[in-house]
């Protein structure tokens, strides 16, 4: 009786959607709460919430601060590591031990929809003849959507065209109506899910882990909003682990980093900590990193990432535009918590780019940055609509093929914390 109550209110939540805003690239129903109440009624609502307020969360094993710190995937040692652990570079190695003289690293930002400019990028890299293979590539947020197929080469970049360009993401953002209200995320997390499923099966992992044990490595970021920490999940260690969980583990850590809090639900991941077991809550990756350079606690420690006489190559796409864009926010909560997340995240990925730009050049690493040009047009239709995300898959597509991608930012420090980047486009080798 019960579930099927929940069933019905749910039904009769999914007529509340008018009035769109956008948060970044997601679109958010601006009248939510109003218009269900006037599509359930008043008598019909209260009853939908008494029935779902009892089962609108999971009561989770509690754990103490210690057990979260110590705590590890169960069957598969150093699955990840702590962006500020101190011991990055020494205690462990963060890179492949392969002394190679230049490395190559691709970092991919966060961006939703706008991941298509990036996976255009790859494929018209590739057509131009002068992609390299990548020592490491990370990946946070839609990045990490984008990381396990870049990571294994153009191969896979049929892969990547048909995920941003064949509408595949159409229908990711389905309200969950009362659930959503009620539970911790306003759409379901079920088609994001399936779509990960799809692209990421046993085969995939077998590649990314024959690739690890060449001594090439596959990072994705995710939050631990527990700890508040940021978790650098090594993929190909759990790619090439053959415990019976490493493939689930493996499109969990996915779904996570894709998860924008609020508007989908956490992914708990289960871990062991002391002798007990528990679950830590991810969220999107772009909420502490929306990308992975140099982790904060080599910046912080100078720490050496590769061997002394290396010259690495840094090859960062940033999904999005890297200034500010002026829009007139709306005097209502909504839209203005969810421009100030949206502003939190550029200033954040700002201050990431300045400080690991900073680290790169004081040891003579070539640092390329490359991103969506500033009067790029924004889209007219909501959520991850198909015809705008082919629009942008060809933007990218466009700047990879004719080498005019990647810029040599000259992203001084003047003591200002307001200096914004100034860049050169370069073209491409």
């Amino acid at each position: 009786m019960k579930f099927a109550l929940r069933k019905w209110c749910a039904q009769r939540a999914s007529y509340s959607a008018t009035n769109e805003f956008y948060v970044g690239y997601m679109t958010i129903t601006a009248g939510f709460a109003g218009s269900m109440r006037r599509a359930i009624g008043p008598v019909a609502g209260a009853a939908c919430f008494l029935a779902l307020v009892g089962c609108a969360g999971v009561a989770r094993v509690p754990f103490t601060p210690h057990e979260q710190s110590v705590a590890a995937i169960p069957g598969i040692s150093g699955a990840r590591l702590w962006a500020d652990d101190p011991t990055i570079g020494t205690g462990r190695r963060v890179v492949s031990p392969l002394a190679l003289k230049q490395p190559t690293v691709l970092a991919l930002s966060g961006g939703g929809a706008y991941a298509a400019f990036g996976a255009g990028l790859l494929n018209g890299w590739t057509a131009r003849g002068t992609r390299p293979q990548f020592t490491i590539v990370t990946g946070a947020s839609s990045g990490a959507l984008i990381a396990p197929f870049a990571f294994l080469g153009a191969g896979r970049d049929e892969t990547l065209r048909s995920i941003f360009t064949s509408g595949e993401m159409e229908n990711l953002l389905q309200s969950d109506g009362l659930m959503g209200l009620l539970g911790s995320g306003l759409y379901k997390t079920a088609p994001l899910r399936e779509l990960i499923a799809r692209h990421v099966d046993a085969n995939l992992l077998e590649a990314i882990a024959l690739e690890n044990r060449a001594g090439r490595r596959l990072y994705v970021v995710t939050t631990n909003i527990d700890a508040q920490r940021t978790a650098i999940w090594d993929m190909g260690k759990i790619a090439a682990s053959d415990d019976p969980g490493a493939l689930e583990l493996f499109r969990n850590i996915l779904t996570a980093s894709a998860s924008i809090p609020g508007l989908f639900s956490p992914v708990l991941i289960d871990v062991e900590g002391e002798g007990r077991r528990f679950a830590e809550m991810h969220v999107d990756g772009g909420v502490t990193a929306n990308v992975l350079i140099v982790p904060e606690a080599v910046l912080l420690s100078g720490t050496p990432l590769f061997a002394p006489n290396a010259r690495p190559k840094i090859y960062i796409v940033m999904n999005g535009k890297l200034a500010p864009e002026f829009k007139v926010v709306k005097e209502s909560t909504l839209p203005i918590v969810t421009r100030s997340f949206e502003t939190l995240v550029r200033a954040n990925t700002h201050n990431t780019l300045l400080a690991s730009y900073q680290f790169s050049k004081s040891r003579n690493w070539e640092f390329n940055l490359a991103s969506i040009d500033p009067d790029y047009p924004k889209s007219e239709s909501s959520g991850f609509d198909t015809a705008y995300m082919r629009q942008l898959f060809e933007h990218g597509y466009q700047k990879g093929q004719s080498g005019q991608l990647w810029q040599a930012p000259q992203l001084e420090l003047q003591g200002a914390a307001t200096a914004r980047p100034k860049v050169v486009t370069a073209v491409a080798p």
